[in-house]
């Protein structure tokens, strides 16, 4: 793992996110621990297992009513727990920014596509109208739109899935972040689409320098993707190991995700069901 030369993009030591409810306090996230250079990074879990509510607390879009607490959550050594809120929104978006996983419900519906993207722009540079539509277009051109300027015009309705993924990550990086998060951001899309998307990423991380924290409930498109891999249950993390070390996971849990994983050739029946320890949750 290589942090750079100034340490480490991110720190996150002993991040706990919680929720009271009627019934008590719900741990989403329990002591989560890891830094992050620039590199990409995979958090995997199932449903519930508090890898977007990590990812969200980072952010500083976790809701008021939670309850958030770190030994450290750092970004570059700045705080960001105990930074002003105007300067959380100020590095929001513009050094740290997350995809979210599907756009129709995070582009404004009754806003031009180009128009979104030239807020974002707007909002944390002092930027003309015609050089901001300028970057904008070679933006969606760098997301592999074919016809930035038709796109620039269209509603999000008017687009797919695929495409408004696209204008996303787009959107996301006009700004040009240090790190980004991506919380399932090919999960609404097919598998040739997924790909582009992935081939998008890389080659934007790799040619940028940023840290990515790419998470998922796909081991494998994480495995193949990432540098490196965090497995969470239940709000813990529960292993983290390379991701070329992946067939040597110790940790049950990561045992039994990679034995769910179909193979092609074998014939198994019944097909194995993950196996879960109340223990594992403690």
């Amino acid at each position: 793992m290589s942090n750079g030369s100034f340490g480490p993009l991110l720190t996150v030591d002993d991040l706990r996110v919680t929720f009271p409810t009627r019934t008590g306090e719900v741990q989403a996230v329990r002591g989560v621990s890891f830094t992050l250079g620039k590199e990409r990074l995979g958090i995997v879990g199932e449903s519930g297992s508090g890898k977007s509510q990590t990812g969200r607390a980072i952010m500083g879009l976790t809701p008021g009513h939670a309850k958030i607490t770190a030994k450290t959550l750092a970004f570059r050594g700045r705080d960001l727990l105990g930074m002003p809120a105007r300067e959380r929104r100020d590095l929001r978006g513009k050094q740290v920014a997350m995809i979210l996983q599907d756009p129709k419900y995070s582009l404004n519906p009754v806003m031009p596509i180009g128009r979104q993207i030239v807020e974002t722009l707007k909002t944390h540079e002092k930027i003309s109208s015609s050089e901001a539509k300028k970057r904008a277009l070679a933006m969606l051109e760098a997301v592999q739109i074919r016809d930035p300027e038709r796109v620039f015009s269209l509603y999000p309705h008017e687009v797919s899935g695929g495409m408004g993924q696209r204008v996303m990550i787009a959107m996301m990086l006009i700004c040009g972040p240090e790190l980004l998060i991506a919380d399932e951001p090919t999960s609404a899309l097919d598998v040739t689409v997924q790909l582009e998307v992935l081939d998008i990423l890389d080659k934007l991380v790799s040619e940028r320098g940023m840290g990515l924290i790419f998470i998922s409930h796909d081991l494998r498109l994480v495995s193949s993707f990432c540098d490196r891999v965090l497995v969470m249950y239940a709000g813990r993390v529960v292993e983290e190991l390379a991701s070329a070390d992946l067939s040597k996971a110790q940790h049950p849990y990561t045992r039994g995700l990679l034995n769910c994983l179909p193979t092609i050739g074998s014939d198994r029946h019944p097909l194995p069901v993950l196996d879960r320890k109340p223990e594992w949750a403690l």
